[in-house]
């Protein structure tokens, strides 16, 4: 089920019951008051309370507030990460019609065995151990009926309630709640479609391939619907059990799920949001199995290529390189920051970070202390941003827990060379210097047709008093200068390029072809200097 928020559920007539019992539960909690400020807030313990009792919508949104780190206090983060997701399971009955209705077929038919007992339930679904007729053993997850008509509701409540306050209290405005409320229906939208969770499976699946100590169940396609989603069964225990009985083997499994986060992050650009211990388990073999893709993240490559850049100034406590690299993550309204705010509040963050021990470092805090800052001077940061805080916090709690002796740094900087060692390897550096050469062959070729088709369209229009001849000699210059533009970008990224390699910690043929590609670069800038100074030479002489 892909929800959709239709005009219908949105209106106020059909959430008007709903807004009032919502109202009611707020009023009971005295959050009512919390709208006179944080010093009129509930206690901790009431707000976590207050969104159990108002059910999934509001649970789930709880969730995703206990992210937000740069809007509330810690204490109450805490006490919203304790926010559970378990309900009572639904009956044999109930799950047999969902199953039956979305394929197609009686439950005896598509599956040899189906336990009635669920293995777990949650707020969204539950999930069944079953056998495929082939005798596949396999894990079904069925999604609680009558969800759509509940969340659509709920959201419709949140908005209004969102613009209420905001009438009556402007200063929320600062809170950014509408576009909160927007992501965060977005991606309940997200974690309620079985079948994105099935392309997400699918994706981790392939870009984890080449980890031999990773094995992720596969999608069982024909068992598999927007409603139901079926997989192999994951006969494994979990990490954090399995620790106590085996702690010398948490070392490499723990390597291992540094390596598969990292990976995914900056190759791929895809993570997992939610790497708790229930959601990664040990199998008989050894290997790591990891479940539960409803809640993941993505990165484009300009997303990418900014952490990167964010991460090396973190490390290196470069405040300004680190404020810009943030910046890029973050632009939309960044032209409204005040940089010089900002790059104060980021310079007391690197100096705190830089002053710790460095097993204290916590990659999760020092993006948690960015978000901060940038929300104190008006950046909106992005969704995926928060995410990904979110899974370097997780990630680095859970192992805390399973080895407080284990240094987590090492495996993060040893994972980082890697990447960075294949960054740069000779493929790499061909596709990217084969991708380069094609943008510029077609912006060599394309760039005096397209120049000499407007400038015609000038002269031929209302603006235009030049005559044709004279149109098109212009276009034709610009056409050459366009030329040597294209020459001399191009030369100044073997420059960029050759520098990167000089200067990277690699060891061998990386200087020797850094050191070539600079030389390179000078030489072709050399002779597009000279051009211009013949073609000046020669006007002047004209002009004489």
């Amino acid at each position: 089920m892909a929800l959709m928020i239709d005009s219908e559920h949105s209106s106020l007539l059909r959430s008007a019951p709903r807004l009032f019992q919502i109202l009611r539960v707020l009023a009971r909690h005295k959050f009512l008051g919390a709208l006179r400020g944080k010093g009129h807030w509930p206690p901790p313990r009431e707000v976590r309370e207050t969104f159990e009792e108002l059910g999934l919508a509001f649970l789930k949104f709880g969730q995703v507030l206990a992210m937000r780190r740069d809007l509330l206090p810690a204490a109450y983060i805490k006490e919203l990460e304790q926010l559970h997701d378990q309900l009572p399971a639904l009956g044999i009955d109930a799950v047999r019609a969902t199953v039956e209705a979305e394929l197609g077929a009686p439950l005896t038919e598509l599956f040899a065995s189906f336990s009635e007992l669920p293995l777990a339930a949650a707020t969204i679904a539950q999930v069944h151990e079953a056998s495929m007729p082939d005798g596949r053993h396999v894990a079904v997850k069925v999604q609680r009926p009558g969800l759509e008509e509940m969340i659509s509701t709920d959201i419709a409540a949140m908005n209004y309630l969102v613009a209420l306050g905001e009438s009556l209290f402007p200063r929320l405005r600062a809170l950014d709640l509408p576009v909160l409320v927007s992501e965060f229906a977005s991606s309940l939208n997200q974690e309620t479609d079985f079948s994105h969770e099935a392309r997400s499976i699918m994706l981790f699946r392939t870009a984890l391939a080449d980890i031999p100590d990773l094995w992720i169940p596969d999608v069982v396609t024909e068992r598999s619907s927007d409603n139901v989603l079926t997989m192999e069964f994951s006969d494994g225990e979990r990490v954090d059990l399995y620790a106590r009985e085996h702690p010398e083997l948490m070392p490499r499994l723990l390597n291992t799920l540094v390596r598969l986060t990292l990976q995914t992050i900056f190759e791929e650009g895809l993570f997992h949001a939610d790497p708790h211990p229930g959601n990664v388990l040990v199998l008989p073999d050894g290997r790591l199995s990891l479940l539960d893709f409803g809640m993941t993240g993505e990165l484009d490559e300009a997303m990418r290529e900014s952490l990167t850049l964010l991460l090396e100034a973190v490390v290196k406590g470069d405040a300004r390189a680190a404020t810009e690299a943030y910046l890029e993550l973050a632009p939309q309204g960044s032209e409204k920051v005040n940089r010089a705010a900002l790059l104060m509040d980021i310079k007391a963050v690197l100096y705190t970070i830089h002053r710790s021990d460095l097993k204290e470092i916590s990659i999760g805090d020092s993006f948690d202390s960015l978000l901060r800052a940038g929300s104190r001077h008006g950046v909106h940061n992005p969704g995926e941003f928060f995410l990904l805080t979110r899974t370097f916090v997780i990630l680095e709690s859970m192992i805390r827990e399973l080895d407080p002796d284990h240094d987590y740094l090492k495996s993060f900087r040893e994972e980082i060379t890697r990447l960075t060692e294949k960054h740069f390897s000779l493929e790499r550096i061909k596709e990217k210097t084969g991708k380069l050469a094609r943008e510029m062959e077609r912006l060599i070729s394309d760039g005096p047709g397209d120049t000499r088709h407007i400038l015609r369209r000038i002269a031929e229009g209302n603006l235009g008093r030049l005559q044709a001849p004279a149109v098109e000699a212009l276009g034709g210059r610009i056409s050459r200068n366009l030329k040597r533009l294209t020459t001399t970008i191009s030369a100044a990224a073997l420059i960029i390029g050759g520098a990167m390699l000089v200067n990277a910690p690699l060891p061998g043929w990386h200087h020797l072809l850094g050191e070539t590609m600079v030389y390179t670069g000078i030489f072709v800038t050399g002779l597009v200097s000279i051009g211009i100074l013949r073609r000046d030479r020669g006007r002047g002489s004209g002009r004489r």
